[in-house]
């Protein structure tokens, strides 16, 4: 009895396909958990599919991943004087972000983020002219913009690039290859077309492995059903059923991810309602779970434990029944299956 990804191999795959034809030359990332697959799984599709380098978030990662991909590592978080140092190949590229992590990274292969709207990390425009004498130690992959996902002040995410390919070329720095994130197809396009000669690499994990959502899907195992009647005390705090119904014990739990939620940015007055509401119920101890039975998601009876959850399934609907699978409504970043079944 698991918790179990679902996947319908033939859509997801189409769907890459689909993304890799609108974006010729893509970096696919792969960092964290996998995107929900795990790495060993999303290797496996990028060799499939040939492309011939895969992102990752950490040198650990890169680590780890090297024995599964054969092609070129590039690793997303930037290199700093003093990290512990971890045993790597040839073929894996560095982010830097300083003038300095380019000084200390002689004969490696260097892609150098310039600083972008997000205001995470990257070289500034006045460091430019140090890159020179810089670069002239390291292998230089290209240049990267790492930009924002929403442009509330209506800016344009092209314009932003093409301003800074101008300052690099004004600082008369290689633009032989860039390297993007969060940039639309017909973006892309535009950029190419303004500079023929530079090879512009989208870096793409959410969309290419997440953006056709009815590929995928999660179940929970039944693993017991109790009945119980109003006033009944349950549970490690032995709280009280507030009415007749089930107690269904499904597997799931801390360990998968049930329960965390990374925090979300709420844009307008209904989302921002929905959220008061459900900090208001929780106070309460009422939580609704990620399960859905007979169509409802079902609350949780307490809180999810390390491997299970608890759900209260009131006596007007159908009982569940040991063996049967729940759909659960995950996040793919924050879950870990117990097995993934291709369909």
């Amino acid at each position: 009895m698991a918790l179990s990804l679902y996947v319908d191999t033939a859509r997801w795959r189409a769907h890459q396909k689909s993304v890799i034809d609108q974006f010729p030359g893509l970096v696919p990332v792969c960092k964290g958990n996998g995107y929900g697959f795990g790495h060993e799984r999303l290797a496996d599709e990028t060799t499939r599919f040939g492309a011939d380098m895969l992102a990752v978030g950490t040198i650990y990662e890169a680590a780890r991943i090297k024995d599964w991909f054969s092609g070129d590592l590039l690793v997303l978080t930037p290199f700093r004087r003093g990290e512990e140092p971890v045993p790597l190949p040839d073929r894996v590229v560095r982010s830097v972000s300083s003038v300095d992590g380019v000084f200390a990274l002689v004969g490696a292969r260097v892609v150098i983020e310039c600083m972008s709207s997000m205001k995470r990390h990257g070289v500034k425009e006045q460091e430019l002219g140090q890159l020179h004498s810089a670069i002239e130690d390291v292998r230089l992959e290209g240049f990267a913009l790492h930009l924002p996902l929403d442009r509330t002040d209506g800016s344009d995410a092209v314009e932003e690039v093409i301003s800074w390919m101008d300052r690099l070329r004004a600082a008369r720095l290689p633009l032989h290859t860039m390297f993007v994130s969060h940039l639309r197809a017909e973006e892309l396009a535009r950029l190419r077309q303004q500079f023929p000669q530079t090879r512009f690499r989208a870096r793409i994990g959410t969309r290419l492995w997440l953006g056709d959502h009815d590929a995928t899907e999660y179940r929970g195992s039944v693993l017991d059903v109790t009945r119980v009647t109003k006033g009944d005390r349950f549970g490690y705090r032995q709280q009280k059923a507030a009415s007749d119904g089930w107690l269904v014990v499904v597997a799931g739990g801390t360990s998968h991810g049930v329960g965390l939620e990374a925090p979300k940015a709420l844009h307008g007055v209904m989302p921002r309602a929905k959220g008061v509401a459900r900090a208001g119920l929780a106070t309460v101890n009422r939580n609704l779970s990620p399960f859905v039975w007979a169509g409802k998601q079902r609350w949780f009876a307490e809180p999810p434990h390390m491997q299970v959850s608890i759900l209260f399934v009131p006596a007007d609907a159908d009982e569940p029944r040991v063996g049967d699978e729940l759909v659960a409504h995950l996040r793919h970043t924050t879950t870990q299956f117990d097995r993934l079944v291709d369909r």
